[in-house]
Formats: structure tokens, sequence, C-alpha cells
């Protein structure tokens, strides 16, 4: 097992710069199991663009030992439904600041470096492989924390982040789906979603062909087209950052609640549902009406 598996966790979130995180980012580390430098991060970290509570880094660790805890002996990726809403409402951002792969670094190299390896990593001959450096800092969509928060904030309707739950867990919407620019259509993202709650998309290739199918139908702007959008309340989301001082902390068995920022318009979801299913209909999905297993890894 890992030297870092139970790191000095630092008082607040910092940044790591991608070039420092290249750099201690050794095969040695990532490979097998090799401490990280912690002295040499600390001393070239920067600093929060803030000091206000939301930058506590207690409050992250604490949440991702709770995660590790509640699934231990069962498949890492079973985690990440229950962990992406609770990151989001736990780590408020906007999102220009959750463009900033400074603060996912840190997270990964300083707050919970076990945490990656143990959601990521294989154990081979006593250490851990993570295999990627990418999942301690890499491509948004990719890294290890950056990808649930953002799966969580995409996916949420509004405050709710039920849809959350059934988005992540499905491994092939968050490594497929996640990254398409037509998921930052919020009444789309809802669409996948209610097509994965009816049972009409289920598999991995259910997915993907979905995803094609779509992606030839047309652009972002048919979307929107079709099924027009509302803007998000961007003053009730930066109080709803502000309060973090005030509001409970997650709670393991229920979900929290998002920010009050406007729900995606229910008829632009039922336009786009209809047209979804019309496109599955013809998606050329190998296997399809056979009896699979959801791909879950």
């Amino acid at each position: 097992m890992s030297a870092d598996r139970k790191p000095e966790v630092p008082e607040i979130l910092r940044r790591i710069s991608d070039s420092l995180a290249t750099k201690v980012l050794t095969p040695s580390v990532v490979n097998d199991g090799a401490p990280l430098p912690h002295t040499l991060l600390d001393k070239n970290s920067e600093d929060p663009i803030d000091d206000t509570p939301r930058w506590a880094a207690s409050e992250v660790r604490h949440l991702l030992e709770d995660a590790m805890s509640l699934f231990e002996g069962q498949r890492p990726t079973a985690s990440d439904a229950w962990l992406a809403p609770r990151l989001h409402y736990t780590l408020r951002l906007t999102r220009a600041e959750a463009t900033d792969s400074g603060l996912w670094n840190f997270i990964a190299l300083r707050v919970a470096p076990d945490f990656v390896r143990w959601r990521w990593g294989t154990e081979q001959d006593g250490r851990v492989a993570v295999g990627q450096v990418a999942r301690f800092s890499g491509r948004w969509d990719v890294q290890c924390f950056s990808r649930l928060w953002w799966a969580a904030e995409l996916f949420r309707d509004g405050e709710d982040y039920r849809p959350v739950l059934t988005a992540c867990s499905n491994q092939d919407v968050l490594n497929t789906v996640l990254r398409l620019d037509m998921i930052n259509h919020r009444p789309t993202a809802q669409t996948v979603v209610e097509l994965l709650d009816e049972g009409l998309i289920r598999t991995g290739r259910d997915v993907n062909g979905l995803v094609k199918a779509a992606g030839a139908a047309g652009s972002t702007l048919v979307y929107e087209a079709i099924a027009p959008d509302e803007p998000r309340d961007y003053e009730t989301l930066q109080d709803w950052i502000r309060s973090i001082d005030t509001d409970l902390a997650y709670s393991q068995d229920q979900l929290p609640q998002g920010p009050v920022d406007g729900s995606v318009p229910h008829r632009s979801v039922e336009r786009l549902t209809d047209w979804f299913r019309l496109l599955f209909e013809t998606a050329p999905v190998r296997g399809k009406g056979a009896k699979e297993e959801v791909v879950s890894s």
C-alpha cells in the first residue's frame, strides 16, 4: 500500500500548477505508490482567491474519508453517484472557478492522494498502481475529483441532485457523455437522465449509440431551438455559495440541496425526450434488444 495513505491534511485548499504536478507525478508515484513530496508542494502552492470558509480542506477530506469507508469492500465505481452531489455541495464553486485545474491538482496531491489510489488503482505485487497521471492531474472530465464535481453541476436540475445519481450510476455517461458539448444544454442533460430512468438506454452500447445518433442529428443550437432553456439565477447561486458557513453539513443518507438557481423547463425535456426516443430507434446499437448487463466500470 502507498506511503501517502493517510496524508497530513493542510488547513486550506490551495492551488498546484499543472507544471509542478507533472514534475512530481513520476512513474514511481503513479505506479509504485511512492510518497509525494509534500514540502515541495506546500512551498510552491498558491493561495485561494479569497479567505472564506469554503476553502477549508478538512471538510473535503472528511467527505472523501466517508466515501472510502462507506464503500469499503465494494467496487470503487459505486462511490461515484454518492460522492458527486456531496462534493458539489461541500465544495461550492462557480463554473469559472471549477475550470481551475490547480484546485483539483491540490486536492489530488495534498488532500487525498490515497482516495485517487483507492478509486483508480489496482493492486499489483503489494503496490497500488493508478496507471494514469490524468487521474491525479488531467483533463477536467478525467481527473478524479473534477469529473465528479462537473457531473453534479451539469446533471443537477437546479437544487435537485437526484438526476446526478442516475447519471453517475452509469460509467459510460461519465466516460463518454460528460465531455460532449451538448451536455452543457441543460434540457439535453435531463433528457439523457430521463431515458436512463425509463430504461430505454441501459448498457454502455446503448449510451454510445444514442450519443452517436444525437451527434449526427444536429448541434447544440438545434437542441436549443427544439428545447429552449432558461437562464440560471446567478445571484441565487452566489447566495448559496456564501451560505456555506451557515448551512448544514452533508448527510450520508440524504441528498443535500443544491443552489435554487432555476429548474430545467419541463416542457423542453419532454420535447427532447420524444425526439431522442425516435433517434434511438434507428441508432446502430450492436446487440440492441438482447439482454445485457449494465457497464459499470
